[in-house]
């Protein structure tokens, strides 16, 4: 079946998140998206190919990547370079309660969700943010904290 036959189920509740953008949600797009955000893993684009080449079998490698590169420039995922070459992406959920940062072991590539800290964390953010902005004349509209370091498997 090729992708333009293919229904993506829940594409519907994503759809939104393209309202206001010059792009359209494909069914490419909608299945890579309906993947994240429905996985707790940090995919690869590698990854989100062979989980999807299965079902969809018109969808190429070219085609993901363009699609991570447009969901992470829409701020509907975030890129996660963790040292290896290979970026990994998750689903950026508009609920506050799943902020979080990220643990990244530089050996072995694992990414370890934490929320712990977060309110002292986002004051200094907060703070940081409107001092860049001001300084640079720049409209920020997001972050990403990532600490890189060595897990306990990996110590």
């Amino acid at each position: 079946m090729s992708i333009r036959k293919k229904k993506v189920s829940g594409s519907r509740i994503l759809k939104h998140r393209f309202e206001g953008h010059a792009s359209r949600l494909t069914a490419p797009r909608g299945a890579i998206l309906e993947l994240l955000s429905r996985s707790s893993k940090h995919m690869s684009a590698k990854e989100i190919y062979a989980s999807l080449h299965g079902s969809y079998p018109g969808i190429g490698l070219s085609t993901v990547y363009r699609t991570l590169d447009l969901l992470a420039r829409m701020g509907i995922v975030t890129k996660l370079a963790i040292g290896d070459g290979q970026s990994r992406y998750e689903f950026k959920s508009k609920e506050k309660d799943e902020h979080h940062h990220h643990l990244i072991c530089t050996n072995c590539g694992k990414i370890i969700n934490y929320s712990e800290f977060l309110d002292e964390e986002l004051g200094l953010v907060k703070k940081t943010e409107e001092r860049l902005a001001k300084k640079y004349n720049f409209i920020i509209q997001d972050h990403n904290i990532e600490f890189l370091g060595i897990c306990e498997k990996c110590k």
